[in-house]
């Protein structure tokens, strides 16, 4: 099975990130129809037209989706892990384009014996630049489909990071990563199973180990040996619309007062006071005011992630919360 050896090193240097090129990774899997994540299905049909019109004008790209956009195994130049100094999707993009082209034949290569599709790869794949190629096709795909949402996506990855991040000081890594994506366990000793396939163990020591969020319904792992691994996983955070915050139970309401157990109740999962003001109708001064009356109280607390500040429940205020 394949097998990553974790030391508690490792762990201890692990983080959460979010990247805008893996969100793009992922819509591209959700546009080829391998794996749509709840609340993306309508989003995506809308888009599927002129997916195809750029597929039936662009011979490498119909090529790479065909034989590289599988459900088994991704090309490793696709999935490399974002650094640290990336703050854009062209960041990611840029350096995935400057991919050599030996490299790039060599996954794509792999990609095939892996996929179970030997012999050699189709005409259309071999152009002079194929890393511009599947650039141009990840820039349409953002371009289209991400772009415009991403503001909203962030936020909800930044929320499930923080949700995770909370679980990862109250339960630990090995409760975590099993709850990340299928096929994922903490089988102790240092081995983390990444799939139940006969893949060689991979040694992670002195790597860098990064949790990437996308809407994906099973995600993927990714490298750039020897420093630094991914596992991109399917974000916990429905995608849909928000809508209105969930009734706080009236004994709650009682006991701390409407706006208060509205936005306790509210904080299902972690939110920032923009959002909460959304949800509740309350003003923003407002909301501001109960958080920090509900943080006093021991009832919420609140978290850093990348641009916001995300405010969750504590043990204690979920035990509330759900009485």
């Amino acid at each position: 099975m394949g097998v990553w050896l974790v030391g508690s090193d490792v762990l201890a240097r692990g983080r959460f990130a979010v990247s805008a090129l893996s969100e793009t990774v992922a819509a591209l899997l959700g546009l080829a129809g391998i794996g749509v994540a709840p609340g993306e299905a309508g989003r995506l049909a809308a888009h599927r037209p002129a997916f195809r019109a750029l597929l039936a004008r662009e011979p490498f790209a119909a090529a790479f989706v065909a034989h590289a956009v599988r459900p088994r195994w991704l090309p490793d130049f696709l999935t490399v892990p974002p650094l640290p100094g990336d703050s854009s999707f062209h960041d990611e993009l840029d350096r995935l384009r400057a991919t050599p082209r030996p490299r790039v034949a060599a996954d794509l290569a792999e990609c095939r014996v892996r996929n179970g599709d030997p012999g050699p790869p189709p005409p259309a794949l071999d152009v002079p630049d194929p890393a511009g190629a599947t650039a141009a096709l990840l820039g349409w795909v953002w371009t289209h489909v991400v772009a415009a949402d991403w503001p909203r996506r962030r936020r909800l990855f930044e929320a499930d990071i923080v949700s995770r991040t909370h679980a990862v000081g109250t339960g630990g890594w090995a409760a975590t990563v099993a709850g990340l994506r299928p096929g994922l366990r903490w089988l102790g000793e240092g081995r983390l199973r990444i799939n139940a396939r006969p893949y060689p163990p991979r040694d992670l020591a002195a790597a860098q180990l990064l949790f990437i969020p996308v809407t994906t319904p099973r995600g993927w792992v990714g490298w750039d040996e020897p420093h630094r691994y991914a596992i991109t996983y399917p974000c916990a955070g429905l995608l849909g619309a928000e809508g209105p915050a969930p009734a706080p139970a009236e004994a709650l309401r009682r006991l701390i007062g409407p706006a208060r157990a509205a936005v306790l109740a509210a904080l299902a999962a972690p939110r920032s006071t923009t959002q909460l003001a959304a949800m509740t109708g309350l003003a923003l001064g407002s909301v501001g005011g109960h958080l920090r009356v509900l943080r006093e109280a021991g009832l919420v607390d609140r978290r850093r992630a990348g641009r916001s500040v995300l405010y969750y429940r504590t043990e204690l205020g979920e035990r509330l919360a759900e009485r």
